[in-house]
């Protein structure tokens, strides 16, 4: 008797086992050749963004690699006299969370004055140590058209480590003061809140530039000039 539970158990055994495997086989989400666990849908606490499953603008999204702030939002326009900003270094901080391969410094021109007659403009990347890293040509001919979003590359590339670093503007020529204008992602007087040279988000240095100095104390930075509504430019890099 004993003999005979045994088997008829054992043959139970075996075909609830092949139910099991059949049942794997054609449930639905089955992965074809797999074990037959089902596939779920990312819940919100796996889905990327976190647990709302949603993430702001990213550089990437724009086919870009890093920003001062979403584009998106950089509706103020910014303008300043020639006496207000020529010849001075205006500096906008920008931090990299990630190894970047830096070709283009990307500028957000609003408007365009056609009577201006700029010359010695330049823009510039300075790392915390205020070590002018890369700068571009003179940008004169392309602040006299097209007002639009625009890549101004830098006459040598470099690779950004991760860390601070400083996008540094300098303008000179005479230009009309509500004609030249510039995209801005804040105000000048706010942007800075909480932060103190060498950290200042926005600033200027120096007076009487006719180009980016090789080096910058950044300990003298000022919000002087920003103070009076020149506006925190927006910048991207590519």
């Amino acid at each position: 008797m004993r003999t005979r539970t045994t088997a008829v158990s054992t043959g139970l055994a075996a075909a609830l086992s092949a139910l099991l495997v059949l049942a794997g086989c054609t449930s639905p989400g089955a992965s074809p050749g797999g074990s037959g666990a089902a596939t779920s849908p990312p819940t919100a606490s796996t889905a990327p963004g976190g647990a709302g499953g949603y993430e702001g603008p990213r550089p990437q999204d724009q086919n870009l690699l890093a920003w001062t702030g979403d584009p998106n939002d950089a509706g103020h326009v910014t303008a300043q006299s020639v006496a207000g900003v020529a010849g001075r270094v205006t500096l906008v901080r920008i931090v990299l969370r990630e190894r970047t391969p830096w070709s283009n410094i990307w500028l957000g021109l609003a408007g365009i004055d056609p009577n201006a007659r700029l010359s010695d403009c330049y823009l510039g990347v300075y790392d915390a140590r205020g070590t002018l890293r890369a700068s571009t040509a003179d940008i004169s001919p392309q602040l006299m058209t097209d007002a639009i979003a625009k890549p101004l590359p830098l006459s040598k590339p470099f690779t950004a480590e991760p860390g601070t670093y400083f996008v540094a503007l300098l303008l000179n020529g005479n230009w009309a003061t509500n004609a030249l204008t510039l995209k801005s992602t804040g105000a000048g007087i706010s942007v800075n809140a909480g932060l103190t040279p060498p950290n200042l988000r926005y600033s200027t240095v120096l007076t009487g530039q006719t180009s980016l100095p090789a080096g910058l104390n950044l300990a003298e930075q000022s919000t002087s000039t920003i103070n009076t509504g020149w506006a925190s430019q927006w910048y991207a890099v590519s």
